[in-house]
């Protein structure tokens, strides 16, 4: 599921207000990591995470490996915080604008 700009604006909005839920470190994306982020997306749908790399070019690759192994989107990237949004088909937490 692609978001569309409207959609992207809507969760942009409800994701000013969240504060991080996940953490990076010094070892970036790992197994551990990616786990707990799951289980946040299937939680919350919409979850903010803290990248710990200084390098602009580390932090991109820290974000593809998250889309990869979840299969969620970037809502919005801001220095050293994104903004991921996945859809839980069993218990939907937010209404999606058309």
């Amino acid at each position: 599921m692609n978001l569309s700009p409207s959609q992207k604006r809507y969760l942009r909005g409800l994701a000013h207000a969240l504060s991080p839920v996940i953490m990076t470190g010094n070892k970036g994306v790992t197994a551990a990591v990616i786990n707990e982020f799951s289980i946040a997306l299937d939680h919350h749908e919409l979850v903010k995470v803290k990248l710990g790399s200084d390098d602009r070019d580390d932090r991109a690759m820290q974000i593809a490996a998250l889309v990869d192994a979840t299969k969620a989107q970037v809502v919005q990237t801001i220095g050293r915080v994104a903004s991921f949004y996945r859809h839980n088909a069993k218990q939907p937490r937010l209404a999606l604008p058309k």
